[in-house]
């Protein structure tokens, strides 16, 4: 089976490798759709804190079931999603249900090789019947279900003023199941680009650019009071550490980004704000419903969010193109 691997930072080869065989309690996937995340992005450029080279990228997936035990929850034929979370199922996250955060996680096409391969073997736990969305839409569940799980932990209540830093595709993804949950939302980016895409596509109430005037601009849009919740989605320390001072007095921080950095903050402004700071980590499987139940709704703007596709055999020659702002790329599909 074609398989892509990166072999080092910067580089990737086409392989041909064995098809996996099934064990007990697996599922055979035949892969179809691999989503392109910022994960793998920083995988080809050599910036993911998780990760041993080499490595076949890949998490955002959708296929077909190939083979099945007989009786079992799924059937070949089958078309799925995967949470590619491999969880433990015994430690002391995964025995509150926090299966996101499992002490011993393994995520597919991080700390083991991931999707862009032709057959995945796969535990049939983490393997879903998508039901009633398209291959192309089953395959974006799971970056979708990052922001809907950072939603949930903010706890957004209609109403709210949202601030979403970092307008990339989880960011998006926040800015969907905030406004879902009736909250204002406003988008602050340093790429016009993708505000206009946030306002265009996913009707954002504002829009504001990063540079000169953006904190007076942020203070204008909330009479001063600044934003009941900020989610931070850039995976730069920096905007971390600056998005502090956008939450407003009693209000919640949201970090979906994760960066090698040490973050440091104003301890007197955090006690003052008596600020709520959270981690938001990969997703669980209510997000996961959370997502596909929107999306069978027609609330999730897929064909918008989808900008770009390419075909497995040509990842090797293509992948670096996805990172060159000038294409404009929010989702990339690859096809298998």
């Amino acid at each position: 089976m074609l398989t892509v691997i990166c072999e080092t930072p910067g580089t990737l080869k086409a392989e041909q490798r064995d098809r996996p065989v099934r064990a007990e309690g697996q599922v055979l996937v035949r892969v179809k759709r691999v989503g392109v995340c910022g994960t793998d992005l920083h995988i080809f450029t050599g910036n993911q804190p998780f990760l041993d080279y080499p490595r076949v990228m890949g998490h955002e997936l959708s296929g077909v079931v190939e083979e099945a035990a007989p009786g079992g929850r799924l059937a070949v034929g089958d078309v799925v999603y995967v949470m590619p979370y491999l969880s433990c199922g015994h430690c002391v996250a995964c025995r509150q249900g926090k299966t996101n955060c499992c002490v011993n996680i393994q995520v597919l096409g991080v700390h083991r090789d991931g999707a862009f391969t032709e057959y995945l073997a796969l535990p049939e736990a983490f393997v879903h019947k998508a039901e009633g969305v398209t291959l192309d839409q089953a395959a974006m569940v799971e970056f979708l279900a990052i922001g809907a799980h950072a939603v949930r932990r903010g706890n957004v209540q209609p109403g709210q003023c949202v601030l979403v830093v970092g307008a990339g595709p989880i960011g998006m993804a926040a800015m969907i199941f905030a406004r879902l949950r009736g909250a204002t939302v406003t988008a602050l980016d340093s790429r016009q680009d993708r505000l206009d895409f946030c306002q265009r596509e996913l009707g954002v109430a504002g829009t504001v650019a990063l540079g000169e005037g953006d904190v007076e601009q942020l203070s204008a849009a909330t009479q001063g009071e600044f934003f009941d919740t900020v989610f931070d989605a850039t995976g730069n320390g920096k905007a971390i550490e600056r998005g502090f001072g956008f939450v407003a007095h009693g209000g919640t921080y949201v970090l979906i980004s994760v960066v090698r950095d040490t973050i440091t903050f104003s301890d007197p402004e955090f006690h003052k704000r008596e600020t709520t700071l959270l981690g938001s980590r990969n997703a669980t499987t209510e997000d996961f419903e959370t997502v596909i139940a929107a999306m069978r709704e027609g609330k999730v703007p897929t064909a918008a969010l989808n900008t770009h596709r390419m075909p497995l055999a040509q990842v090797p020659a293509d992948f670096a193109q996805l990172l060159d702002p000038a294409q404009r790329v929010v989702k990339a599909i690859v096809e298998v």
